[in-house]
Protein backbone atom coordinates (compact mmCIF):
# COMPACT_ATOMS: atom_id res chain seq x y z
CA UNK A 1 0.00 0.00 0.00
CA UNK A 2 1.04 3.54 -0.85
CA UNK A 3 -0.71 6.61 0.78
CA UNK A 4 0.06 10.32 -1.40
CA UNK A 5 -1.49 13.80 -0.11
CA UNK A 6 -3.10 15.41 -2.57
CA UNK A 7 -4.47 18.99 -2.32
CA UNK A 8 -8.08 19.37 -2.96
CA UNK A 9 -9.75 23.66 -3.26
CA UNK A 10 -13.61 22.45 -3.45
CA UNK A 11 -15.03 20.03 -0.89
CA UNK A 12 -15.85 17.48 -3.63
CA UNK A 13 -14.03 13.87 -2.55
CA UNK A 14 -15.02 11.93 0.45
CA UNK A 15 -13.60 9.48 2.13
CA UNK A 16 -13.95 5.96 1.31
CA UNK A 17 -14.33 7.50 -2.77
CA UNK A 18 -12.69 5.60 -5.50
CA UNK A 19 -10.88 7.70 -7.92
CA UNK A 20 -8.82 7.58 -11.14
CA UNK A 21 -5.41 9.74 -11.86
CA UNK A 22 -3.97 11.07 -14.74
CA UNK A 23 0.09 11.44 -14.65
CA UNK A 24 1.75 14.64 -15.75
CA UNK A 25 5.88 14.79 -16.49
CA UNK A 26 7.87 17.77 -15.23
CA UNK A 27 11.36 18.22 -16.30
CA UNK A 28 12.50 16.58 -12.82
CA UNK A 29 9.23 15.36 -11.33
CA UNK A 30 5.54 13.86 -11.88
CA UNK A 31 2.29 15.54 -10.99
CA UNK A 32 -1.38 13.60 -10.79
CA UNK A 33 -4.55 15.28 -10.81
CA UNK A 34 -7.46 13.42 -9.18
CA UNK A 35 -10.14 13.29 -11.78
CA UNK A 36 -12.54 15.10 -12.98
CA UNK A 37 -9.74 17.65 -11.61
CA UNK A 38 -10.65 17.15 -8.44
CA UNK A 39 -7.15 17.15 -6.52
CA UNK A 40 -3.86 17.51 -7.13
CA UNK A 41 -0.73 15.98 -5.62
CA UNK A 42 2.78 17.79 -5.04
CA UNK A 43 5.73 17.12 -6.99
CA UNK A 44 6.96 13.53 -6.84
CA UNK A 45 10.33 12.58 -8.21
CA UNK A 46 11.03 10.87 -11.20
CA UNK A 47 12.40 7.58 -8.89
CA UNK A 48 8.82 7.79 -6.86
CA UNK A 49 6.32 7.19 -10.01
CA UNK A 50 2.71 6.29 -8.79
CA UNK A 51 2.42 3.16 -11.08
CA UNK A 52 -1.78 2.57 -9.96
CA UNK A 53 -4.40 4.45 -11.85
CA UNK A 54 -6.91 4.48 -9.45
CA UNK A 55 -6.85 4.90 -5.49
CA UNK A 56 -9.11 5.35 -2.70
CA UNK A 57 -9.42 8.69 -0.53
CA UNK A 58 -8.33 7.61 2.92
CA UNK A 59 -8.20 10.89 4.85
CA UNK A 60 -9.70 14.29 4.49
CA UNK A 61 -8.26 17.41 6.56
CA UNK A 62 -9.50 20.93 6.28
CA UNK A 63 -6.06 23.41 6.42
CA UNK A 64 -7.06 27.26 5.77
CA UNK A 65 -9.57 27.59 2.55
CA UNK A 66 -8.12 24.01 1.17
CA UNK A 67 -8.37 20.39 1.96
CA UNK A 68 -5.81 17.97 2.21
CA UNK A 69 -6.65 14.48 1.14
CA UNK A 70 -4.93 11.21 1.27
CA UNK A 71 -5.01 8.67 -1.32
CA UNK A 72 -4.19 5.18 -0.79
CA UNK A 73 -2.41 2.90 -3.94
CA UNK A 74 -2.42 -0.49 -4.35
CA UNK A 75 1.70 -0.82 -5.14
Amino acid sequence: MRTEPFTMERNVLEIGQEVEITEGRLPRAWYYTAEPAAAMSANIPLNARISSKKGTVTAKKLEGSTYIIEITFDE
